[in-house]
C-alpha cells in the first residue's frame, strides 16, 4: 500500500492554528493531522505561514503573518532576533517562557520516562533575565569585503554581524566590537571555512562577574597574528579590567571552537570568579556555568536535595573543574570527584587547594570505570551527584552508581529528554524520584536545566 503524500508542498502559503510549542520553541500546527513547525509562532495563535521544507511526517514553515495574536506574545527587543540563531524565545513573554519550559519537562517525563506521577515544580526564573552570559564565543568571517563577527543564522554557518547581544555581559560585547574594529583597521584577515585560509576564527570573551576580571581569547588558524602587539595594546587600553589575552591555535577543519594549544600573549593564563564563597580559576578550556546568578540558584537546589549534615561522603561524577563538589565541601566529610578530561582534573585540584579544601580528591578517568574501583577500595558514598552532558548518563555509569548503594543520587541535567530516559532506567534499578526542580539558566533560549533527587525505593 503506498504511503499517503504530505498535504503540503514547499512554497505553499497556509493558515494554521498553533496548538503548542516544540522543545526548541517552535509553534506546532496541523494540516489534516500533519504537523507543521513554525518558528516564532505562539501557542493559541492563528497564523499565516509559508512552507519551507517537507518531510514524510512533518513540515517546516516560515511565519508570515499573525492573524490572531496570543496574549503571551511579546515584542522582541533585539534588532537582529529574527535573523540570529542565538535566541529562540524573545517573542514570548518571560512568564510564558517559564511555563513552556516546565511543560517541556512534564512532557519528557510522561512520554519518554513513562513517569506521569513525578511532580515538576514551577521553573525558577530570573528577576532580570538579560545580560546574564559571562562567556561569548563569536565566529569571525567575511561579508562583501568586510570583516564581520556575530552569531550564526539558524541552521547555517552564515554569520549575522552583531554589535550588541542583549543576553551577553556588556564587556563581552565590547571586546568583540574592539577586536572587529582592529581587524578591519589593521587588516587582520578572518577565517574562511571553505578555503581553510585566513587567521581569526573566533573571539572568546570571559568575564568574572563577581571579580570583574576579563579574559580575551583569540582563536587563530595558525601561530601568526598580523599586528599582534598593536591588537593587544588596544585591548589593554580599552579594558582596565583586562587580566588575560590568550591565543588559542586551532588549525583543524572542524566545527569545534577551541584547539588544544594556548599561548599567553599578555597577563595571566586564568581569570577568577566565585560561586558563593568558593573561588575558581577559569582558563579558556574550563567548563564554568555561563549564568553566574542562576548557578548559585542551581547549586542551592543540589544542596537541598543532597540533604547534607556534614558527615557524608560524596561522589561527584562528571565533576569538571570541581564546581559542584567544592561548592558543597563545607557540608560534607569527604568529596570524590571523577572527570575524563585531565586538564579539568588539574583545575579541580588547584581550585581545592586555592580554597583550602583538603578533603576533596579528584581523579582522571571515565566515571563508570573509576567508581567500581573506588567501591572495591571500600569507598561507599552517601550521596552521588551526576551532571552529565546533553546525551545524559551512560547505563554503565548508572549501574556503577547503583552498585555503590548511595541513599540518594542527585541528578543535574541540561536535557529533560535524557533526564527522563535515565529516570526510567534508575526506577527499574530501585531508585525513584518524586519531584523535579527546573531552573532557567538560559532565558530567551529553549534550554532548561533541572535538578532532581533519586532515592532507594
Amino acid at each position: 500500500m503506498s504511503q499517503q503524500k504530505p498535504p503540503v508542498v514547499p512554497g505553499q502559503v497556509i493558515q494554521l492554528k498553533i496548538e503548542g510549542q516544540s522543545h526548541t520553541g517552535d509553534g506546532i500546527g496541523r494540516v489534516n493531522g500533519f504537523a507543521v513547525f513554525v518558528p516564532q509562532a505562539v501557542a493559541g495563535e492563528r497564523v499565516e505561514a509559508k512552507v519551507t521544507k517537507v518531510k514524510k511526517t512533518y513540515a517546516h514553515a516560515r511565519l508570515q503573518k499573525v492573524i490572531e495574536e496570543s496574549p503571551d506574545r511579546a515584542p522582541a527587543p533585539c534588532e537582529v532576533y529574527e535573523a540570529c540563531g542565538g535566541c529562540q524565545l524573545q517573542h514570548l513573554s518571560y512568564p510564558a517562557q517559564l511555563r513552556m519550559k516546565r511543560q517541556q519537562v512534564i512532557d519528557s517525563f510522561q512520554r519518554i520516562g513513562g513517569l506521569p506521577d513525578v511532580e515538576v515544580l514551577p521553573v525558577i526564573g530570573m528577576k532580570e533575565p538579560w545580560a546574564y552570559r559571562n562567556k561569548a564565543q563569536v565566529p569571525f568571517g567575511w561579508r562583501k569585503g568586510q570583516v564581520v563577527g556575530g552569531f550564526y543564522a539558524p541552521q547555517s554557518h552564515r554569520i549575522v554581524d552583531i554589535e550588541t547581544c542583549l543576553i551577553q555581559h556588556p564587556d563581552n560585547d565590547r571586546v568583540v566590537s574592539v577586536v572587529k574594529k582592529m581587524a578591519r583597521e589593521l587588516g587582520i584577515p578572518p577565517y574562511r571555512e571553505k578555503s581553510h585560509r585566513g587567521c581569526l576564527r573566533h573571539v572568546m570573551a570571559r568575564i568574572g562577574v563577581h571579580t570583574g576580571e576579563l579574559m580575551v581569547v583569540l582563536i587563530t588558524n595558525g601561530r601568526d597574528i598580523p599586528h599582534r602587539k598593536a591588537l593587544v595594546e588596544q585591548l589593554r587600553q580599552a579594558f582596565p579590567n583586562l587580566r588575560s589575552v590568550i591565543q588559542n591555535i586551532h588549525t583543524r577543519r572542524t566545527n569545534v571552537i577551541l584547539g588544544k594549544e594556548n599561548r599567553v600573549l599578555w597577563g595571566q593564563p586564568v581569570i577568577h570568579d566565585y560561586i558563593g564563597p568558593v573561588k575558581f580559576a577559569i582558563s579558556p578550556h574550563s567548563f564554568f556555568q555561563v549564568n553566574p546568578v542562576q548557578t548559585e540558584v542551581l547549586y542551592e537546589q543540589v544542596r537541598r536535595y543532597a540533604a547534607l549534615t556534614g558527615k557524608e561522603t560524596i561522589v561527584d561524577a562528571y565533576c569538571g573543574i570541581g564546581t559542584i563538589g567544592l561548592y558543597l565541601a563545607g557540608d560534607a566529610a569527604k568529596i570524590y570527584g571523577v572527570e575524563s578530561v585531565p586538564e579539568a582534573v588539574e583545575d579541580a585540584r588547584h581550585n581545592a587547594e586555592m580554597n583550602g579544601i583538603d578533603h576533596a580528591v579528584f581523579e582522571t578517568g571515565a566515571a563508570e570505570e573509576v567508581m567500581p574501583r573506588w567501591l572495591k577500595e571500600g569507598i561507599r558514598p552517601d550521596v552521588i551527584i551526576v551532571d552529565p552532558p546533553r546525551k545524559g548518563c551512560a547505563p554503565e555509569l548508572l549501574d556503577a552508581a547503583v552498585e555503590m548503594g548511595p541513599r540518594r543520587l542527585v541528578y543535574v541535567s541540561c536535557n529533560p529528554s535524557t533526564l527522563a530516559r535515565d529516570a526510567k532506567y534508575l526506577a527499574e534499578k530501585g531508585y525513584i524520584t518524586h519531584e523535579v526542580q527546573p531552573v532557567d539558566m538560559f532565558p530567551h533560549t529553549s534550554h532548561v536545566e533541572c535538578v532532581t533527587a533519586f532515592e532507594k525505593d
